[in-house]
């Protein structure tokens, strides 16, 4: 059957949208939906290099930079915290602009930290300077929150774990494979330049692809009542805060772990490299199957066992670091990459289902629905985004101060741990919990209550 044409406008807009549709799914909203999607894939992958940049650089400076241990967390601290904040401006641009256009836009940008960092890079550069510069390549941080919400809009409910989550996925590798090119140079005995010329093109490949591939959805649509209605909602805090524990510890440990490595168990820069990119891939590829195991499991269950495991993973990194056993640590560390990956995926999944609930919660049914929970998980997920990302903020000072004050990273961990026993509470009390009044009458009379995260 041929695909009925889509109406359009000049600037490759798409006026009709409905994915839900199974008929218009099918005839031709999958291949363009998959098709921005993986346009969107490659330019949040490059915008994540970017915003990791500084902590791959940072092994290239040596003593001769005259930068301590404690200003180099504190400089990729910084980087990761303006990769926070222009999280919120960014999910309201794809509305503002079209998915397609910000994108160009967006992966455009990049070309500003990194032509900056290409200059200063040398020896005999103040802190100040390179604290200014890093803070430009935080804006690589609000290319995942565009891109998701604008991935949100293209496909339909049940297929939002697999599609967010590769989307996700496929960015968060961009740290990994920066690590890896570094790996790669420093190895070639090459210093941060050539790193910081091999991306200066690849930044430009990505807003090329955008411009051709890309489409914008006439749709989407900012909506300043969405974004306050969504503000005002407990759920939007709470998978925050349980965001925080996933993707800032999945960001904040790309960004510290060669700090640790090399402060900690005397590593070199080269040797450090060689394993700093293996949790980091190990995480990023897994994400998808955590929105996967979402849609078929529940993300509330999926999350709460992650955080146990979390857990128990810290636990054995405070045990590896006291006794400063180097290959059972970095060992446990992969596997806490891991885990933060999965729930990554699966954090984000319960977002969209959570509103979904709260719809049919209301009485509404069909597109109703469908609209309401669409309205208020795209609104609130450039919020959850923004605060998860403050737990790489969070991570790295603990790192900072910890080095200061015990030298090692062992309290930092103590911290993370009941950070994590916190979350698996909070994802149980609030998602996963039933009311002994609930579970009573559920049982006598065989029926769901009308509301239940359970399932999101």
């Amino acid at each position: 059957m041929t695909a009925p044409a889509l109406p359009r406008r000049s600037g490759r807009w798409i006026e009709r949208w409905d994915p839900e549709d199974e008929g218009f799914w099918r005839a031709s909203g999958e291949r363009i939906a998959r098709r921005n999607l993986w346009f969107s894939v490659l330019s949040e992958h490059v915008g994540f290099s970017v915003w990791t940049l500084w902590s791959v650089l940072v092994l290239f400076m040596g003593p001769q930079y005259g930068l301590t241990p404690a200003d180099k967390f504190l400089l990729t601290s910084m980087v990761t915290l303006v990769g926070a904040v222009v999280r919120v401006p960014y999910t309201f641009a794809v509305a503002v602009f079209g998915g397609r256009n910000w994108t160009i836009i967006s992966a455009s940008l990049l070309l500003v930290p990194t032509v900056a960092a290409f200059a200063v890079m040398r020896p005999g550069t103040s802190f100040t300077t390179f604290l200014l510069v890093g803070l430009l390549a935080g804006i690589g941080g609000g290319n995942f929150a565009s891109s998701m919400t604008n991935i949100n809009a293209f496909f339909p409910l049940k297929r939002k774990g697999w599609a967010l989550g590769l989307n996700a996925g496929g960015g968060n590798v961009g740290v990994p494979v920066i690590q890896l090119v570094a790996l790669a140079i420093i190895g070639a005995n090459g210093g941060p330049r050539v790193l910081l010329g091999i991306y200066i093109p690849l930044i430009v490949v990505a807003a090329v692809a955008a411009a051709i591939f890309m489409d914008n959805l006439a749709t989407v649509k900012n909506d300043t009542g969405a974004a306050k209605d969504a503000a005002k909602d407990a759920h939007t805090w709470i998978m925050s805060f349980l965001y925080v524990g996933t993707f800032g510890s999945f960001i904040g440990y790309s960004f510290a772990f060669g700090q640790v490595l090399t402060n900690q168990f005397g590593r070199t820069p080269l040797q450090a490299a060689y394993l700093t990119f293996i949790g980091p891939l190990l995480g990023s590829l897994i994400r998808p199957v955590g929105g996967r195991l979402a849609d078929r499991y529940g993300g509330a269950r999926i999350t709460l066992w992650n955080y146990v495991g979390m857990a128990a993973a810290t636990a054995v990194l405070v045990i590896a670091s006291m006794q400063k056993s180097l290959p059972l640590f970095v060992s446990v560390f992969v596997v806490l990459f891991v885990l933060s990956g999965l729930g990554n995926g699966s954090t984000f999944k319960m977002i969209p289902g959570i509103f979904q609930a709260k719809a049919l919660a209301k009485g509404l049914t069909g597109e109703q629905a469908v609209a309401y929970g669409r309205r208020l998980s795209g609104a609130s997920m450039g919020l959850i985004g923004a605060v998860g990302a403050l737990g790489g903020v969070g991570i790295n000072m603990a790192f900072r101060q910890s080095f200061l004050s015990y030298g090692s990273g062992t309290g930092a961990f103590v911290a993370f741990l009941a950070f994590y026993g916190v979350c698996f509470a909070l994802t149980w009390a609030v998602y996963l919990r039933r009311p002994a009044g609930q579970a009573e009458t559920e049982a006598t009379t065989g029926a769901k209550s009308q509301l239940s995260y359970a399932e999101v």
